[in-house]
């Protein structure tokens, strides 16, 4: 058995080496049972020298032009040779009980793919009151968050991989079409929840030091354009009028 880790990064310098580092550590619940492993990078057209910290990592490097998520994702995905798939993304902290987690499901032989509960790296009460709402949409939805989503190789060419007419709620999609393909198969998409993945706050954040600026309601409005307002718009809108309209509101946000 071979797992592809794959990481897409648009200037990532500051974070991209504790990503890695932490997902080295993670992939000993796949040495643990004898299975191989390789780490893809795709630089989504990075202007930091992401690339060249991912290699002193000892990632594998792929580029890929256009700047867009879903096409970062498939990139890496194009150039991985493991019989499953799994993405991170770069300001995401992997365990080794999260991969222990995933590995399980591997072995069960009836799952197609899934992805991950998630946590902040760092406690907030608001922040937190959002992760929680999105975690228990998650796990009712079996929706991934785009941070972590695991998926059987072949599914994922079978479904296409990430579709790239979208450029917000991609991941919803892909969980959407993996699931009608686990209902087919009889099998089952999850979400797991024993290991939460952890979650940056940086792009809230002006500096690495915490202030007054980064207040509870910037946060939240960081993290609710990252999942759940996305979430909410695909479900109200449908997947295409969502994205749309995520897209606008990112630009206006940002």
């Amino acid at each position: 058995m071979k797992i592809s880790v794959i990481v897409p990064a648009f200037n990532e310098a500051k974070l991209i080496a504790a990503t890695l580092r932490s997902i080295r550590a993670a992939t000993a619940a796949f040495e643990s049972l004898g299975w191989d492993s390789e780490l893809i990078v795709c630089d989504n057209n990075s202007s930091d020298g992401t690339a060249d910290l991912a290699r002193a990592e000892g990632a594998t490097v792929v580029f890929e032009p256009v700047n867009q998520i879903a096409r970062a994702r498939n990139c890496g995905a194009a150039a991985a040779t493991g019989q499953w798939l799994l993405f991170v993304d770069a300001d995401s902290r992997a365990s080794r009980e999260l991969f222990a987690a995933v590995a399980e499901q591997i072995q069960s032989g009836r799952c197609v793919g899934g992805g991950s509960t998630i946590k902040l790296d760092e406690p907030h009460f608001w922040l937190n009151l959002f992760t929680a709402g999105w975690n228990l949409l998650s796990r009712l939805t079996k929706w991934a968050a785009g941070s972590f989503v695991f998926c059987e190789a072949a599914a994922f060419r079978e479904v296409g991989g990430f579709n790239l007419a979208l450029f917000a709620g991609e991941e919803l999609d892909l969980s959407r079409r993996l699931k009608k393909l686990a209902r087919r198969r009889r099998w089952r998409f999850v979400i797991l929840r024993q290991a939460p993945l952890g979650w940056s706050l940086r792009p809230a954040k002006p500096s690495s030091t915490p202030s007054a600026n980064c207040c509870p309601f910037s946060c939240a409005r960081c993290l609710l354009r990252s999942v759940s307002c996305r979430t909410a718009l695909n479900a109200a809108c449908g997947t295409t009028a969502g994205a749309e309209l995520g897209a606008l509101i990112h630009k206006q946000t940002t």
